[in-house]
């Protein structure tokens, strides 16, 4: 092993860095050179590559974002290129390929969610040398107890909630916090029960919107004059579908979700009266610096994938299982979207203390 790769593909996320410092600490450690590939598989297509030596990575264990730049497109086996005047998806596999063996690559490691580890499964499907390292603030990746980043968009969510309970209070208002989690619901839970939040709307669970106001009008008789709510952006009403923003060609999942914490509003305040305010979240969620666990975790995956690499195993993601650090298939982490089961102990504990679900 003289060379190994590292990408970071799809949305960014608190920790990026933390991984990327850790990869190049660790096989620097071991006399192997790192190349950082830019922006993601556009840059394995193109071959824009990056050396990433020790002072390159230095300071950047703090920092948000990636230094290798990211994009949540270019999927090279349907990569968009103008042919005779019109846009059309080419496999371009054998590209990427080629630009890793020419640069003498002996393993790329894919710092990804989803989408990204598709890619690299496919990729290990051709025989390419591919290690996954789990990346996404919704946690909806199966194989692994968590992925890093999501702590820190909960904190961001967390506070963010703490912010709005003093003018919810003052002003005797219905507020709306909707958070990202795409699918899964797993930002709006965790958020909503540190945050002290009255009703948790998640996508697993469809909500009657009139068990959420009947819960508002019940906490109005005991004197509370504010409610606050947090709905992750792929909720939905029973018996409806998610809001979707628009439709984005040449993602991997082209749906952009957005606008079910308006809608949620404007039905408050249509149907029931409710004087109701909304914020979305957003992209706060995916900025700023890591929180010190997900600078942890990070390097833990960072550190766990270079030991993969020297110890030839392949085709695999590095996972966190209990405390421990550990290799499953790659395909075990992609098969399907990690969401919260109905008997969650956290989901459990939040009924238990009176949180309204929506159902």
């Amino acid at each position: 092993m003289r060379k190994l790769a590292v990408l970071t593909g799809g949305g960014d996320c608190p920790g990026l860095n933390a991984v990327i410092r850790a990869i190049a600490k660790s096989a620097h450690g071991y006399g192997i050179e790192v190349l950082g590939i830019r922006d993601g598989f556009r840059g394995a297509v193109e071959g824009d590559f990056m050396s990433l030596s020790l002072k390159d990575v230095s300071g950047i264990l703090p920092r948000g974002g990636t230094i290798l730049g990211t994009t949540n497109r270019d999927n090279p086996f349907a990569y968009e290129m103008k042919l005779n005047g019109m846009t059309q998806p080419v496999d371009r596999s054998d590209d990427v390929i080629r630009n890793l063996q020419e640069h003498g690559v002996d393993a790329l490691l894919a710092i990804g969610g989803d989408g990204s580890l598709n890619i690299a499964l496919k990729f290990a499907n051709k025989g390419l040398k591919v290690i996954g390292i789990p990346k996404t603030i919704d946690n909806d990746l199966m194989a692994t107890d968590q992925t890093f980043g999501f702590q820190t968009a909960v904190d961001t969510a967390q506070e963010a909630l703490d912010r709005l309970h003093t003018t919810a209070e003052s002003h005797h208002r219905v507020m709306v916090l909707e958070v990202m989690g795409r699918y899964a619901g797993w930002i709006a839970l965790y958020a909503g029960v540190a945050g002290g939040a009255d009703v948790i709307l998640i996508p697993e669970i469809p909500y009657n919107l009139n068990r959420v106001a009947l819960s508002i009008q019940k906490r109005a008789k005991q004197g509370k004059k504010f409610s606050i709510i947090v709905v992750a952006e792929g909720a939905k009403p029973l018996g409806g579908e998610m809001v979707v923003e628009r439709m984005m060609t040449g993602r991997v999942d082209p749906i952009k979700l957005g606008g079910i914490g308006a809608k949620i509003g404007h039905d408050l305040e249509d149907h029931y009266g409710m004087e109701t305010r909304v914020t979305v979240l957003g992209h706060l969620q995916r900025g700023g610096s890591p929180n010190a666990y997900d600078r942890v975790l990070s390097t833990r995956y960072g550190a766990a994938a270079v030991d993969a690499a020297l110890e030839e195993e392949f085709g695999i993601m590095v996972a966190l299982l209990g405390r421990e650090i550990v290799r499953v298939p790659l395909r075990e982490a992609v098969d399907q979207i990690k969401l919260v089961p109905l008997n969650d102990p956290l989901l459990l504990a939040a009924r238990t203390l009176g949180m309204e679900m929506g159902d």
